[in-house]
């Protein structure tokens, strides 16, 4: 038996969740896409799906007839929209999977703490450049201490709509959060870069890791497995290169990084390269195509669980 969903916001990150909800999920069902924006080509296309729509936001997703019967919400709106979304989402019992940077509930990356926070009536999804570096920083920090995790996340220009735009504060500071509570670093730092190059680049993500002496060979065979993990959900996620590893020199300044005193001290580098699947969007687009992946499979697996009758 499917759950019924709803997604609040029929913009890029919405309307490419609902059309991954219609095709590839035996779990969920589409209950509602909600807007604010009559003519938007989300809200078109889901009425074309028939999907049930609305223009009016939370309100008018509240008094819908179909809203008794929904379980779980996607938000795709923004930060700031996401905190009464919730508040409202809450007082009638509904589970929520946030896509936006509010870090309300607890961060979640599935191939790194899914099942741990499964209990949670929020979930947040950290953000496109999270959910592509910190499975790589845990991958790390499972075979040595992390002292330092830096991700720099570069996507299409064309790529970023206006809620990524508004919410790019939200962006560095949810996802360098997100480093060190789910990807285990002592310290994080998170860059986002819009690349305005055409023909529009595909998202590429670069993750720095400081770490202590290391057996190379396991740090290696620890990110190949993540990435294995991660590919089982974003097939267009992979490595771009080798992983590398510096040792660094006494007198070089990234020492400052590491606890005073160490004796080794490597930077571990891994870069990665993520197409998205195309599903609406265009494969350039990874950064979108990672959230709404990460986000189905997060609802997917609470939905299993809701029909395995464990309560969570």
């Amino acid at each position: 038996m499917s759950v019924k969903v709803a997604i609040i916001g029929s913009g890029n990150i919405g309307t490419d969740l609902m059309i991954k909800v219609l095709r590839l999920s035996d779990r969920l069902e589409m209950g509602a896409m909600v807007g604010i924006d009559p003519s938007s080509d989300g809200l078109a296309r889901a009425g074309r799906l028939k999907v049930a729509t609305t223009a009016e936001g939370i309100d008018g997703l509240v008094k819908m007839d179909e809203f008794a019967d929904i379980e779980i919400v996607f938000d795709a709106t923004s930060a700031g929209a996401h905190r009464r979304n919730n508040e409202v989402l809450q007082a009638h019992g509904k589970r929520v999977v946030d896509l936006t940077p509010a870090a309300i509930g607890p961060y979640v990356v599935p191939p790194v703490n899914l099942d741990a926070n499964l209990h949670a009536p929020n979930v947040n999804m950290v953000t496109c450049g999270g959910q592509a570096t910190i499975p790589i920083v845990a991958a790390v920090a499972a075979v040595t201490p992390v002292h330092y995790g830096e991700i720099v996340a570069s996507i299409a220009s064309r790529s970023a709509g206006p809620g990524t735009r508004a919410n790019i504060d939200e962006f560095t500071e949810t996802t360098s959060l997100a480093i060190e509570k789910v990807g285990g670093a002592a310290r994080g730092k998170a860059v986002i870069i819009l690349n305005p190059a055409e023909p529009p680049l595909i998202m590429r993500d670069t993750v720095y890791c400081i770490v202590g002496d290391c057996d190379d060979a396991a740090v290696v065979a620890s990110i190949e497995r993540m990435v294995d993990r991660v590919q089982g959900y974003v097939p267009g996620y992979r490595l771009k290169q080798k992983v590398q590893f510096d040792r660094i020199a006494a007198d070089d300044p990234l020492r400052t990084l590491a606890p005073a005193g160490a004796k080794e001290v490597v930077k571990v580098s891994v870069f990665l390269e993520v197409e998205g699947a195309a599903h609406y969007l265009p494969a350039y687009a990874g950064n979108l195509d990672i959230m709404t992946s990460a986000a189905l499979r997060t609802a997917e697996r609470i939905a299993e669980l809701a029909r395995d009758g464990v309560s969570v």
